[in-house]
């Protein structure tokens, strides 16, 4: 992983639903399952300076137990909690979604950080991301949301990509957030909140 969410090496079309295990080949099975841990471990240990690992052994950046319980909550709690936002990244590296959530920071972003004069140029760089045919992180949009983008560019507001961050938001709300949070790792953080354990198994 690299230093922050919105520069990691692409994976392609992950906005249609995140693969689950029981959607690959046979013989695909045991290689995710296997690869499930050896993928999280490794974000966290390579990222060490800034890894929810890190900050689990450090005390005072810890995030307490009930910040991790407050995860639960809701995607829009979790999301506004700089660890859990890490934390749900994570996760949806390991499967193959990270797309998702770095296109939803982005628009994020977009929306609040933006100038006026900057508009024109960040709405380009966001579509030529995410949204253009081939992308090197295309979502999967509908062709109305799609084109409503394209015409957009002309004359970019601050709400250009609204519409289809919102669908991106209720699809990680619905598929893979439900899935974060029955997941061994959002246990072993909350083992690690509580300080049952040391460290995250890789």
């Amino acid at each position: 992983m690299r230093e922050n969410l919105t520069s990691v090496s692409s994976q392609s079309m992950a906005f249609a639903d995140c693969m689950k295990p029981t959607d690959l080949p046979t013989e695909k099975k045991g290689m995710k399952r296997k690869n499930w841990r050896n993928r999280i471990g490794f974000f966290l240990k390579t990222n060490s300076s800034q890894s929810i690992l890190h900050l689990m052994r450090n005390r005072s950046y810890r995030p307490s137990a009930d910040d991790v319980n407050q995860w639960a909550q809701s995607l829009d709690t979790l999301l506004s909690h700089k660890y859990g936002k890490t934390a749900f990244y994570l996760f949806l590296k390991s499967e193959f979604c990270e797309e998702n959530i770095e296109f939803w920071t982005a628009c994020e972003d977009f929306m609040n950080h933006t100038s006026h004069k900057e508009l024109p140029s960040k709405a380009n760089s966001i579509y030529e991301e995410f949204i253009k045919s081939e992308a090197p992180k295309e979502i999967n949009l509908d062709f109305h949301t799609k084109n409503a983008i394209v015409q957009s560019l002309h004359e970019p507001t601050a709400t250009s990509f609204l519409a289809a961050q919102r669908k991106v938001y209720s699809l990680m709300e619905n598929n893979s957030y439900p899935r974060f949070i029955h997941s061994d790792l959002y246990r072993e953080l909350c083992e690690a909140a509580r300080g049952e354990r040391k460290h995250i198994k890789s």
